[in-house]
């Protein structure tokens, strides 16, 4: 009985091996110095990256692309799918963006993954956008036929994929754009960028569902991440978001026939030194769509101007009238604040400004605890609902 146990046990670890085995030999290494990328911050290493990428992605298992330690330059560079196996993008080391203007304006991104199921990026390394040498260009909030400035990491239709311990610095425009995608996760992302460059927006999600992002942080001179038309199901957790703009939905309701945003979580996360916390704008006037199905809760703000606003006549522009007496037309319903607390830079720590021909329904406030030397107030238009538990500043739906 014994001897039979033991063959047993044995012909296990033998089978245990061998899946092992296999498994690791599944996996197939594209070193990219191996393929004449020059880790010099210096030499344009685009085309040998995408030369690179196109056999990782080509191979049957597991292809990984590996950026070792050390510094590297590339211009614009798309990633295309689909790929026959799963593909592992590995940076280690620094990624530099073009600083020639020639190199960088007019483009919508710097890196776009497109098309790819099961994409993983990882390796705890970084992508440099060198924003510096682009912000000074920037006067979109003036100038309505500005540059387009690229967006450092865009994925399109990018699904069931894994972003996660990748770090971003100084993107000229978006540092991560999310189109088109499902089931796809972000974590521990760190991104910083000045809290004065311009639209530097840390995660922008638009057209999406199923996305995750969990324990990252977020310093920039945008969004920490603003959310689109079109985005349903997104869960964001354990973020750490400032200086910036805040956790916005929008901005909203600016082109005909936008997509409904529906179905979000934003919890247990902390909001320090941004000009907004949580946020939703949309522009006045607009064609109607809708936002419902949302639920902000456990969340701390610290010093924070506005830590929960609903602005349903957002005009970035100084320059140019956006409403001239117009309404929003996009239907906000069905929104949770729960529990959340700290300190207020502003006196108003509560403003539900909502548009007069479409007001907010089913607003729920819950164990709101925000103060402000010399005392809180709440500001509501057109918003209704209800309040609960302990509400300071007093509630005013």
């Amino acid at each position: 009985m014994a001897s039979t146990l033991l063959d047993h046990f044995t012909l296990f670890l033998i089978f245990l091996l061998v899946i092992i085995t296999e498994v690791q030999s599944d996996n197939k290494v594209f070193n990219v110095i191996n393929f004449g990328v020059v880790a010099d911050g210096k030499t344009d290493n685009s085309k040998a990256f995408v030369d690179v990428w196109k056999q990782a992605c080509a191979y049957s298992g597991r292809g990984v692309v590996l950026i070792p330690k050390g510094t590297y330059y590339a211009s614009s560079m798309v990633f295309n799918g689909p790929c026959k196996g799963q593909t592992l993008f590995s940076i280690e080391g620094i990624l530099k963006a073009p600083i020639d203007k020639k190199d960088w304006v007019g483009l919508e991104s710097w890196i776009s993954f497109r098309y790819i199921v099961n994409l993983e990026i990882s390796g705890g390394g970084s992508f440099d956008g060198q924003g510096s040498y682009a912000w000074p260009y920037n006067d979109c909030q003036t100038n309505p036929h500005c540059f387009q400035f690229p967006t450092s990491i865009e994925l399109s239709f990018v699904n069931q994929s894994l972003i996660n311990s990748i770090k971003l610095i100084n993107s000229k425009n978006f540092n991560i754009k999310v189109f088109g995608c499902q089931d796809t996760t972000f974590e521990n992302i760190q991104i910083t960028a000045p809290p004065t460059s311009p639209n530097t927006d840390g995660i922008h999600i638009g057209s999406s569902t199923g996305i995750k992002i969990f324990s990252s942080s977020i310093a920039t001179g945008d969004d920490c991440v603003s959310i689109g038309p079109g985005t349903d199901n997104l869960l964001v957790s354990g973020l750490a978001c400032g200086p910036g703009h805040g956790i916005s939905i929008g901005s909203l309701g600016r082109y005909p026939n936008e997509a409904d945003v529906t179905n979000l979580v934003i919890q247990n996360c902390n909001i320090s030194g941004t000009s907004n916390g949580v946020r939703i704008k949309t522009w006045a006037p607009s064609p109607p769509s809708n936002v419902y199905n949302v639920t902000f809760q456990n969340i701390g703000m610290n010093n924070v101007d506005n830590p929960i606003i609903i602005d349903q006549q957002y005009c970035p522009f100084e320059t140019r009238k956006c409403g001239n007496g117009a309404s929003s037309q996009v239907q906000i319903r069905n929104v949770k604040f729960n529990n959340i607390y700290g300190t207020s830079k502003n006196k108003v720590a509560v403003e539900l400004k909502c548009s007069p021909s479409k007001p907010c329904r089913e607003l729920s406030l819950t164990n709101i605890n925000l103060n402000f030397a010399g005392g809180a107030t709440s500001s509501c238009s057109n918003a209704y609902g209800t309040a609960t538990g302990r509400e300071q500043p007093p509630a005013c739906i």
